[in-house]
């Protein structure tokens, strides 16, 4: 994954905008999560300033990854399209401080620092944007899951195939 270290402070400043499209494959953590390292991920940050002059950046990440639904244990693709917006504070105080100030749960609050590594964010955000229990609307062909749960027999019924030993 390319490096892409910013200045927090300035880039927001400035009014900085980044933007890409990163392989899902060069995101070794959010691969992981995957059930093969397929697709992409488009990526945009914008810096700006809050009304209440504090620094802030827009993180948006949008592709389709392979997921292993939980229900069926096959892949299927999933959408992530996810749009956060980052507050930051100089440190742990003053990030404590804005979150107090601001009390907007839709807000997240980070501590920035001058040397930001953009990617890991834009990672971190895709991965907070997968499911907690990744799982199909409907499963596909399900005939045999079902059967298996409707077939409820005995323990003794199986011991009725056995033949005794002479």
């Amino acid at each position: 994954m390319n490096a892409i270290v910013i200045d927090a402070f300035d880039f927001c400043r400035s009014n900085g905008s980044q933007q890409g499209v990163t392989p899902v494959a060069e995101m070794t953590r959010l691969a992981k999560e995957c059930a093969d390292p397929s697709g992409t991920i488009t990526w945009s940050a914008v810096g700006s300033t809050s009304k209440m002059g504090f620094p802030q950046m827009t993180l948006s990440v949008a592709g389709t990854v392979q997921l292993v639904c939980q229900r069926c244990l096959t892949p299927y693709a999933h959408t992530i399209d996810s749009s956060t917006l980052l507050m930051l504070g100089k440190d742990d105080e003053q990030a404590d401080e804005i979150e107090e100030m601001i009390n907007d749960e839709t807000i997240d609050v980070i501590v920035g620092s001058r040397s930001m590594e953009l990617m890991d964010m834009v990672e971190d955000e895709a991965l907070l944007a997968l499911p907690h229990t990744p799982k199909h609307e409907v499963c596909p062909d399900t005939a045999l899951l079902d059967k298996a749960k409707s077939a409820k027999l005995s323990p003794f019924e199986a011991l009725k195939g056995l033949t005794p030993n002479k």
